[in-house]
């Protein structure tokens, strides 16, 4: 794994990694990424004392519901063969919503805490307006023109969540562009109001963009926070 900074490092040292033995966290990338992207995360969570599982899955050739199915049972599978006790989800983007697709038609009882950055909850406006743009499904594949706001996109067409959830919103964009076509403070890709869903347990919006949270110190503060203690720090 590769070092992180001399911050994230004096962070994991804040819980014994003896606590964390028996939990295993799945990283799931966002729309485009691969698990390379979650590396930074998953350096500071393993030396927590996670299990970790970073799954890259083909986000830009398959659906959303058969990607749902390979990279959640991918990241089950590779906790299991660590026997690992209890399982944990740290999300990026779509990341959120293939575990939201994957659990509302199974069981959520052996989840024990989800962290998602940046999910489009709600979908994004952005898809509304580009996604019948001839090219779009080329760039995105099937699962991103699945991500609008409308009722038959996928995140609306999920219920409320089923499993404890902290999600971290992003308030900064580099992309006025792009922003131009969301309602209020976003992330450059997703509005503050989208990540948001019912049965959520916790919420913390930080000024951070889209495509760099997972990487922003900040964040991943907030995520240790969740993870361990099931909130977190800047929202009480």
């Amino acid at each position: 794994m590769k070092m992180v900074p001399t911050l994230l490092v004096f962070l994991t040292c804040v819980v014994s990694t003896n606590v964390f033995a028996d939990e295993c966290v799945v990283l799931l990338h966002g729309l485009g990424r691969s698990a390379a992207s979650m590396e930074k995360l998953a350096g500071v969570l393993e030396l927590q004392g996670y299990h970790i599982a970073n799954i890259s899955y083909p986000s830009r050739k398959m659906s959303i519901e058969s990607l749902a199915n390979i990279a959640v049972r991918d990241g089950l599978a590779q906790c299991n063969k660590a026997k690992a006790t209890q399982v944990n989800f740290v999300t990026h983007s779509l990341g959120g919503i293939l575990v939201r697709q994957f659990y509302s038609h199974h069981s959520a009882s052996a989840v024990n805490r989800v962290v998602m950055l940046g999910p489009p909850n709600q979908g994004s406006e952005i898809v509304d307006k580009l996604g019948l743009l001839p090219g779009y499904e080329l760039i995105t594949g099937k699962a991103g023109t699945q991500l609008g706001t409308d009722i038959n996109s996928v995140p609306k067409q999920l219920g409320p969540v089923n499993f404890e959830l902290g999600i971290i919103a992003g308030t900064q964009s580099i992309n006025p562009i792009m922003s131009s076509m969301l309602p209020n403070h976003d992330d450059g890709k997703v509005s503050v109001a989208a990540t948001k869903v019912k049965g959520m347990s916790d919420f913390v919006a930080l000024p951070t963009i889209h495509s760099h949270m997972m990487k922003n110190d900040a964040v991943i503060k907030e995520v240790v926070s969740f993870l361990s203690e099931g909130r977190f720090t800047l929202s009480h």
